[in-house]
């Protein structure tokens, strides 16, 4: 066996050919968990570059992991043969990666540096064209198509694969950062566009290591490969963040037996080292903590996979002396007492409930690092700031989640507010945290008013779209806000189902003649899922309300389910000692209707707002427009309105794809600031609208002579927008139609 840290230009350069055997699984790496912590990393090796400015870079490489392969003899006029053993999934995707950085380069004009990159893609001899030798890597036999097709695209292809998801991702995230365009809170990558293409182009060539183990005649493969994936117990972050400590504790003379017991102690307890569930992984306790407390620290977003590197790198500076060492570890400790104590807060507090709510209930643990820092015996937040910070992020978390509206960039907003609080005083921090989620106006980050809440609410179908788990908590404190101080406080049962009043299946009881129409039967359908249809009931008497009609005189006669002869309103009424049921039960004797649903959500939707105030008036929005124009370049033309016949003429010559985005972004968007991530989540992606403004603008600026294309470029907020004028909108649907 012999090993070696081999970067890409090493491990592909000349006519090599890595061949993954069809047994071997297919593609299945992604997005959330591969891709985009891999692109960070990469681009934080270039950025490095480009900071450092010739001098030694203070991220100089990444480790990729390891690739087990086996050689093949060598044939004259053949390419070099390497049969992958283990590790398909990571060189594929550096692969598509390589690939897809050549083609946005080679896009933008850096011809040589594209040249260089592909020659780690390609074998460019003419006896390999055609044949799967061309590639420097054949993929198992699952993926071959879909990999063929995303380096070296067949227009008339057509399907869908993870392996050509990955290549798009890739090549919008270049064409991003190569461009220059900032980030959702205005960040720009540094240097000028040809210093990002070199650094990038030598990042992914000299920059990246793989461990390239390389098997002789004589290894057994499969003996290897099992004992790399298989066997021992994977170390965790927090082990190997210890040893670190403890390492550096030696060098500098501390008592390090002393640290044991007054920093480290119970760290290696059953609590920390415990599996729980977060997102769709699991992960001990103290290493999400520790993930947690960096983010918190450092106010940057800090990777599950950069954790260990990243606390070397903060504590490093800490760990010079026995002082200041100890004092760092102190807060630390600190810190983890106030982590493991949020499980047991009271629920009828502002930390409590926040934890119970928005981390529990909603899922939202990317709003743990902003609740330890207010949390924190190290900031000294006065009580009343923290409840004035914690009730405004949690009215922002539900009113979002009950409009279904995305928690896409909740990890980038905690950190944009880690970063303010660090600028601010602990004595107003409720305030600043307040005032900063009132002054959001994108899509992403908007805190919804008491009117856009009233205005949609009522309508929306919630059972079904939100977790029941979520949506009980809704209807939980509904309840909880209708008692009054002559009701009983009466605990409410941990597991109470969601019951529909009027049943999903209505048609069976709920249908009497004159039949609904189809038009009718479709709104009910929508409206029966609607808040103010559903209730909370045990799991029996779920069972026994079923789908009954709502009156006694309609239940005659039906002995399934139940009780013999009584509608749903009698078993609620006998049953049930919720105030959310009596007042159903008492305002509706003889019908419950398609209109009391609507009464009733309209009235829910009050006590929502209620419960969790919206946004205070008189602050004023971050929609500080400061210039109109190119973000590429300064243009020196007029603005000049759109006349309908000048938009009729750049309907009738532009493309399809244009004429199309063109016509959503003016039925949807007329009027509004928007970025290209807002539109994801109908059909569009970021580098795809980047694309066609870019092109709508060149051609307004050399046809049409004017600054102003039909959709604008609008600088606001410190990032570059998109708007489209109300009276170009209309101008533009006029002509469609």
């Amino acid at each position: 066996m012999k090993a070696d840290a081999l970067s890409p230009r090493q491990l592909f350069d000349g006519k090599m050919h890595y061949e993954i055997p069809p047994f071997q699984r297919p593609y299945v790496w992604n997005e959330e968990d591969q891709w985009a912590p891999l692109w960070a990393d990469v681009i934080r090796v270039a950025e490095s570059l480009i900071i450092a400015d010739g001098n030694q870079p203070a991220v100089p490489h990444h480790f990729l992991g390891a690739v087990v392969y086996e050689s093949k003899p060598p044939v004259v006029g053949d390419v070099t043969r390497h049969r992958v053993i283990d590790g398909q999934q990571r060189t594929t995707t550096l692969q598509l990666m390589i690939d897809a950085v050549q083609s946005v380069v080679a896009e933008r004009g850096h011809e040589l540096l594209a040249e260089d990159l592909e020659e780690l893609i390609l074998n460019r001899s003419s006896v390999f064209r055609g044949r799967p030798e061309r590639f420097k890597l054949w993929p198992s036999k699952q993926d071959r198509a879909a990999f063929a097709q995303a380096m070296d695209p067949d227009p008339d292809w057509s399907g869908e694969h993870r392996i050509l998801e990955a290549h798009k991702f890739f090549g919008n995230e270049a064409r991003t950062w190569l461009t220059g365009t900032p980030d959702l809170d205005g960040n720009e990558p540094p240097g000028t566009e040809d210093q990002r293409a070199t650094a990038l182009s030598a990042t992914l060539r000299d920059r990246l290591f793989l461990v390239a183990i390389n098997l002789t005649g004589h290894d057994d493969p499969q003996l290897i490969f099992e004992t790399l994936n298989d066997r021992g117990t994977p170390l965790l972050k927090a082990d190997l963040i210890k040893n670190w400590v403890f390492q550096q504790g030696d060098r500098i003379g501390a008592d390090v037996d002393a640290w044991t017991e007054t920093h480290w102690v119970d760290f290696d307890d059953d609590w920390w080292r415990a599996e729980i569930t977060q997102g769709r992984h699991q992960r001990s306790r103290i290493d999400i903590f520790m993930q947690y407390w960096l983010t918190m620290r450092l106010s940057e977003e800090v990777k599950t996979e950069q954790v260990f590197r990243v606390f070397t790198t903060h504590a490093g500076p800490h760990m010079a002396d026995e002082p200041s060492a100890d004092r760092l570890l102190r807060e630390f400790r600190k810190d983890a007492d106030t982590y493991r104590a949020l499980a047991n807060l009271p629920e009828d507090t502002a930390q409590g409930s926040f934890h119970s709510r928005v981390i529990e209930m909603m899922g939202l643990a990317a709003t743990s690092p902003l609740l330890l820092w207010l949390l924190s015996d190290n900031h000294k937040v006065p009580e009343q700031q923290i409840e004035i910070a914690l009730r405004a992020l949690e009215s922002w978390v539900l009113r979002r989640t009950l409009l279904r509206m995305t928690m896409k960039d909740v990890n980038r907003m905690m950190v944009s507010i880690l970063k303010l609080l660090d600028r601010s005083e602990v004595t107003v921090a409720g305030d600043t945290v307040r005032t900063f989620l009132a002054a959001q106006v994108t899509d992403t980050r908007l805190w919804p008013s008491d009117e856009q809440m009233k205005a949609e609410l009522p309508h929306l179908k919630l059972y079904g779209y939100l977790r029941q788990s979520r949506l009980r908590v809704v209807l939980e404190v509904i309840e909880r806000k209708l008692r009054t101080e002559f009701h009983e406080d009466v605990v409410l049962p941990a597991k109470l189902e969601i019951e529909h009043v009027m049943p999903q299946a209505w048609p069976m009881y709920w249908n009497p003649e004159p039949r609904l129409t189809p038009e009718q039967a479709a709104d009910r359908d929508r409206r029966i899922q609607t808040l103010g249809n559903l209730t909370l009931v045990t799991k029996s008497l779920n069972g026994a309300l079923s789908h009954r009609p709502w009156t006694d005189s309609q239940a005659e006669g039906l002995t399934t389910g139940g009780e013999a002869g009584l509608g749903k309103r009698s078993l609620l009424e006998k049953y049930s000692l919720l105030v959310l049921s009596k007042n159903l039960i008492n305002d509706h004797p003889d019908a419950w209707t398609d209109d009391d649903i609507h009464t009733r959500a309209v009235e829910m939707t009050t006590h929502l707002c209620e419960i969790w105030p919206g946004p205070p008036s008189g602050v004023p929005a971050l929609e500080v427009i400061e210039k109109t124009g190119s973000p590429d370049q300064d243009i020196a033309l007029p603005r000049v309105e759109w006349t309908r016949e000048q938009l009729s003429e750049f309907a009738a010559s532009t493309t399809d794809l244009t004429r199309g985005f063109l016509d959503y972004v003016a039925g949807n968007k007329a009027g509004e600031l928007f970025l290209g991530e807002d539109l994801e989540g109908s059909g569009y992606v970021t580098g795809q609208i980047a694309g066609i403004t870019g092109a709508m603008a060149r051609k307004t600026y050399q046809d049409y002579r004017r600054s102003n294309p039909p959709l604008e470029f609008v600088y606001a907020n410190g990032r570059w927008h998109y708007r489209m004028d109300p009276a170009v909108a209309s101008h533009w649907m006029n002509i469609r139609d």
